[in-house]
């Protein structure tokens, strides 16, 4: 839990600076690949629905920060940090916070094509709510 803690600290510092998905490498498949562990059973943190908003609250900042020209890769980088730390061998939970990411990105994405006014003003908001949902996290969640 103090690493979860310690990631949304981080992610908080992302959130409230100014500045600046990531990219998964493809592995090759071997000829025989052994058989998968059978799935965990994976239960929902106490913390999963204020975790998918704040993943599609950062997909909508990286979205809207490129947009607007402004260097994002902290942003992917917080957010694989969150998604390494948090969801572990838990795979369900991998893919629902990805999901989250990506659909915050996209509905930017389609609404938005150029810097403007709005674009700005909602990646301000977006960060300031981003701020928010990290602190609640840590300081209910957290040890």
């Amino acid at each position: 839990m103090k690493l979860i803690v310690r990631l949304l600290t981080i992610c908080l510092v992302c959130i409230s600076q100014i500045g600046p998905l990531w990219a998964q490498s493809n592995r090759q498949q071997q000829a025989a690949p052994p058989p998968p562990p059978p799935p965990a059973e994976e239960k929902p943190a106490p913390y999963d629905t204020q975790m998918t908003r704040l993943a599609e609250v950062l997909g909508s900042i990286q979205y809207l920060r490129t947009l607007c020209g402004v260097s994002t890769t902290e942003w992917r980088a917080a957010m694989q940090q969150l998604l390494d730390s948090d969801t572990g061998n838990e795979p369900r939970r991998r893919e629902k916070l990805t999901a989250a990411f990506n659909r915050g990105y996209r509905s930017f994405a389609a609404v938005h094509t150029s810097c403007t006014d709005a674009a700005r003003t909602a990646e301000e908001r977006y960060r300031n709510e981003g701020a928010t949902l990290a602190a609640e996290i840590a300081a209910r969640f957290g040890n």
